[in-house]
């Protein structure tokens, strides 16, 4: 008896874990992936009744083909996926479904399969278990293998029904921002074909958490081809800033030797060029890195992310100084925090008293625009420290283990820092906020073990 009840135990779990995904992988942040994210999915956001500014697009460092939200108005992209678009309306197809979950609260109402799928299940637990217990073990066997099995198809129906939701969502979004459908068939064809060559059974999708691609392609044709913006072409300079990320993708997650086999030393183009600097810099050549970021400049002297990426290479190669001017224009263009963390990074590493101030100043612009970056909170704590501020150093060393999740350390920081902070200024406050809420959440990991 004890067997089957913690058979049944199992199975519950393994419905509640279905619906959970991956939050593993590594965050890609990158200022000029960002804004590009932001750029691209604005009109769809904006055609989803959702405020763009409130909508965020983000890269996970992932080889697989795909894309999920999970909670919160927040659309996460594998790396993977973005290597395999031959176009930005093809990636602009898969956010729009994505904004689809967003839009229906699907994460919220996957709660309302799971409970369904549960329900069958307790139910053939307690008709099973009577079976046995009446000496029909091998009944009762068979309530409880059909129970799991009608559990688990009730819940796979739910979620395909949301998948199928989304997309119709989907398409109505890039309708409405009077984006083609064609990129959106077009990525579900290469997932069709991915399925053919996994050979994936393609009668019917019943034990699927998603319907079959072809069934998807089917339903979709016939909304996107009588839309109005079924011929219209994809946005050339949208394009181009697609290329663009797609290669430094590429030169920054793939191997080295597997970037300059995609991006020749023949090919010349701007992509190209991008992608080479980030292989070389991976494979520590610095000057070859810096050739390929000065071919970049001598086409577009003042873009801000190849000065940032010039930046980037001078300091990894141990040449702070040098790098900060290039960092500097590319803050004053931009005003974007991360690559302000990066100079002030620079400023620091020239362990030069008279750029502290400059540091300072520049970290707390950044953190003020953006405060869930922990290198920053990093930097801006060892400026504290140089110049003797303990108190803001353990302030700015509690923000950045509360963003890490390192509970004890950012309770313990957050408790120095009040400790000789003067109570009641913004800083006591912060810090006193840092301390409850870790605080809370070093209880709830008690109480749960």
């Amino acid at each position: 008896m004890r067997r089957w009840l913690r058979a049944a135990a199992i199975a519950l779990a393994s419905l509640a874990l279905v619906a959970k995904p991956v939050m593993a992988q590594q965050i890609l942040r990158d200022a000029e992936t960002e804004a590009f994210m932001a750029d691209m999915s604005g009109p769809l956001v904006s055609a989803a009744g959702m405020e763009p500014r409130n909508v965020q697009v983000l890269v996970l460092n992932d080889p697989e083909i795909n894309a999920f939200v999970a909670g919160g108005q927040y659309v996460w992209v594998h790396s993977g996926l973005i290597a395999a678009a031959d176009n930005v309306n093809q990636l602009q197809g898969v956010v729009a479904h994505e904004l689809g979950h967003i839009e229906g609260g699907h994460i919220i109402r996957s709660s309302e399969g799971m409970k369904a799928a549960t329900g069958i299940t307790l139910l053939s637990l307690v008709l099973g278990a009577a079976a046995i217990a009446a000496g029909g073990a091998e009944a009762g066997m068979g309530i409880l293998g059909m129970g799991q099995q009608a559990a688990m198809g009730k819940f796979l129906a739910f979620s395909r029904a949301q998948e199928s939701s989304a997309d119709l969502a989907g398409a109505r979004y890039l309708s409405k921002a009077g984006l083609s459908g064609k990129g959106s068939l077009e990525f579900f064809k290469k997932l069709q074909n991915q399925e053919y060559r996994l050979a994936i059974p393609q009668e019917d999708s019943y034990g699927r958490t998603h319907p079959l691609s072809g069934e998807r392609i089917n339903v979709l044709r016939e909304v996107y081809t009588v839309d109005p913006a079924w011929d219209r072409p994809v946005d050339p300079k949208l394009e181009a800033r697609f290329e663009r990320i797609k290669a430094k993708l590429v030169g920054f997650v793939s191997e080295p030797t597997q970037t300059l086999i995609k991006y020749p030393e023949s090919d010349q183009s701007l992509p190209a060029h991008y992608a080479r600097a980030y292989a070389w810099h991976k494979s520590a050549y610095p000057d070859k890195a810096i050739a390929e970021v000065n071919a970049l400049l001598a086409a577009q002297p003042h873009d801000p992310y190849f000065l940032e990426l010039k930046g980037q290479v001078l300091l990894e190669s141990g040449r702070p100084a040098d790098a900060i001017p290039p960092l500097r224009e590319a803050v004053q263009l931009t005003q974007q925090p991360l690559i302000a963390t990066m100079l002030g990074h620079a400023l620091i590493a020239t362990e030069d008293d008279k750029n502290f101030a400059e540091a300072e100043q520049v970290l707390r612009n950044a953190v003020a625009r953006d405060r869930e970056n922990p290198f920053a909170w990093y930097q801006l704590g060892v400026v504290y420290e140089r110049r003797g501020d303990t108190p803001r150093a353990a302030l700015a060393t509690a923000e950045r283990y509360a963003l890490m999740g390192q509970d004890q350390m950012a309770l313990r920081s957050a408790d120095a820092a009040m400790q000789a902070l003067k109570p009641g200024t913004v800083d006591y406050l912060r810090a006193q906020d840092i301390a409850m809420v870790s605080r809370a959440a070093i209880e709830q990991k008690r109480k749960k073990k």
